[in-house]
């Protein structure tokens, strides 16, 4: 065998060890999603390279990735799209084209990206927000919020706060025909954390005189705690988001200081004197059985007090839903909570459907069993029109 062939055969290995992602059984598409994790994996390969190369911080590259599959707002034969601000922060509407006598639905969403990439322009999000209008008849309003690590907690919580407040003014809904008894809020990953966590928000505040009738939560990020959920074992390493990046999303939405980012990857961030959060995400009582299946439930460790101190966010309700006592859940609209069974925040969710359910909200729990985070977002995956058809067909229902 001549040295060429040794070296193609050894390339040709490399290539395809680097290519291979071992897959679920019940994954309907597996070469499909085998190819999509290699573009995660050498677009989070290239920006771990170019950081520590000191070129460029690590979500830059992602930020690079994302932009380059924006698109303009562009009007179609069945929605008309434009931007505006809501309160200063910048928003696509989706209007339908179809005359309607009646007052519209209307639906506030929130894009994914781990508080740090992703805009309402990306490809991914302004097809949802077009397939929504026109499927449902609803104006779509999906709004964009600052991103770290320029901007952190709570910058993000604010821009969407303000802009849903904006949305929600008498006036305003006037304007863009909106029923004011049939509004919702939806959001996907970081995305559905900030819809639950201003969702919450709004309940109590006096200056918001219209509610929302729904939230749809798409596989939400909700709590800072643990690191350590079944979920997180079972899931640290697979390929859409790993243990190790959504640690650094959580991380980076509140500071660049990665000593907090070590902490909490290995649970050692919440320091004693707010051990008594636990009790909101203490998945031995809030998971059903089969999601506890050979896990043990294990006391928390304690970190010390100068990270709580010097980042108080990631113990704030606002970052954190999950930690919101009983009481200030129990006015929640009617809510759509989708979960995957590979993902790492899984039981997130979860644990946020038995806390609503034991709060008296009414709760649709829409678990994909062979859904993975993101799922929603790939469009080309047969998955992802599967999830789609569900989502839309509850908000159809229940909007």
């Amino acid at each position: 065998m001549g040295t060429k062939t040794v070296l193609l055969l050894l390339v040709g290995v490399l290539g395809a060890y680097y290519v291979y992602t071992p897959i679920p059984d019940s994954f309907e598409e597996p070469w499909r999603f085998m190819w999509m994790a290699t573009q995660i994996k050498t677009v989070t390969n290239l920006a771990v390279f170019a950081e520590q190369l000191g070129i460029s911080h690590f979500m830059d590259i992602g930020m690079l990735y994302m932009s380059s599959q924006e698109v303009p707002p562009t009007s179609d034969e069945n929605v008309t799209v434009m931007e505006t601000t809501f309160n200063n922060v910048l928003v696509r509407v989706y209007i339908p084209n179809r005359k309607s006598e009646a007052l519209r639905r209307g639906l506030f969403y929130i894009h994914g990206g781990g508080w740090c990439l992703g805009s309402a322009a990306w490809f991914n999000t302004d097809i949802l927000s077009r397939r929504t209008a026109n499927r449902l008849d609803a104006v779509v309003i999906s709004t964009n919020y600052r991103l770290a690590p320029k901007y952190h907690f709570p910058i993000q919580f604010e821009d969407v706060y303000n802009s849903l407040k904006w949305f929600l003014r008498q006036d305003i809904l006037e304007k863009y025909g909106v029923d004011p008894k049939r509004i919702g809020i939806s959001g996907d990953s970081a995305g559905g954390n900030l819809a639950a966590a201003v969702s919450q928000q709004v309940i109590n505040d006096p200056d918001v005189k219209i509610k929302l009738k729904t939230q749809s939560l798409i596989y939400p990020a909700l709590q800072t705690l643990d690191m350590n959920l079944p979920s997180f074992q079972e899931n640290s390493h697979f390929p859409t988001l790993p243990k190790s990046l959504m640690v650094r999303f959580w991380s980076e939405y509140f500071t660049t200081d990665r000593t907090l980012e070590e902490a909490m990857f290995f649970n050692q961030h919440v320091p004693e004197k707010s051990s008594h959060l636990f009790q909101f995400v203490n998945w031995s009582s809030l998971l059903p059985e089969n999601f506890k299946k050979g896990h043990f439930y294990n006391s928390p460790t304690h970190g010390s007090s100068e990270l709580a101190n010097k980042y108080p966010g990631f113990i704030d309700v606002r970052a954190a839903p999950l930690l919101s006592d009983d009481s200030k859940l129990h006015g929640l609209p009617l809510t759509y909570v989708i979960t995957c069974q590979y993902d790492v925040l899984r039981d997130d969710g979860i644990m946020y459907v038995s806390r609503l359910q034991n709060a008296g909200v009414r709760v649709t729990h829409n678990h994909i069993e062979d859904g993975f985070h993101g799922a929603l977002s790939y469009y080309g995956f047969k998955i992802a029109y599967r999830i789609e058809d569900q989502y839309l067909s509850w908000l159809s229902k229940n909007l």
